[in-house]
């Protein structure tokens, strides 16, 4: 998988790749789909969402170029593969998952595997998580169809979002933060759920 679907497209950050290579990707799927883990392509986990596709998640997680102790925010749980792959790059990873059922089943998964360093919580995460603020990075797992405001407030400066945006045409958004403001980014078309909660409301 490694080699082929995220080296062999460009991924070069030696960390994303070893992170890709340590995280039991099979764990994270619902066990009928386990021999289908591996594949170059998003799986359902039920609720209608999905864990992304590999190269996917190494293209984001190499996106947010994560400083040495980072603490980062990622908007969507989702199954907690991501997260687990942020894990074993920052010091410190805070997620949010709007569909309570899927929060409890990634935080039991994930300290099951021994992630320490992860916190899961219940919620919509369209207002970000404004008492850990601010963070070295976030992450969206899920498409809002324009940038929550909080996101981006809640990034240190130098940091980034790296998020899908797009109701129908979804791209691959990555906002930095500057001391005058923040500068935008989009860069290769992607497919993800859409966000719920607030940002659908908007």
């Amino acid at each position: 998988m490694v080699d082929q679907q995220i080296q062999g497209r460009g991924i070069l950050d030696e960390r994303v790749l070893a992170a890709m290579r340590d995280v039991p990707r099979h764990r994270f799927v619902p066990s009928a789909l386990s021999p289908r883990a591996y594949d170059d392509s998003p799986l359902p986990i039920g609720f209608d969402q999905t864990i992304s596709q590999p190269y996917v998640v190494a293209y984001m997680t190499e996106a947010a170029a994560l400083p040495r102790d980072a603490v980062v925010l990622e908007i969507g749980t989702g199954s907690g593969y991501q997260a687990a792959v942020l894990a074993q790059i920052a010091a410190k990873v805070y997620s949010i998952e709007i569909v309570p059922e899927l929060a409890v089943r990634s935080r039991t998964l994930l300290d099951e595997l021994g992630y320490d360093n992860i916190e899961v919580k219940a919620g919509d995460g369209y207002r970000g998580w404004p008492e850990e603020a601010p963070f070295d990075a976030i992450l969206g797992t899920a498409a809002p169809d324009h940038i929550p405001p909080a996101l981006i407030e809640q990034l240190a400066i130098g940091a980034r979002l790296v998020i899908p945006v797009g109701r129908f045409q979804q791209e691959m958004t990555i906002v930095t933060k500057t001391d005058d403001g923040a500068t935008t980014q989009t860069t290769l078309p992607v497919r993800f759920v859409p966000m719920t909660g607030e940002a659908r409301q908007r």
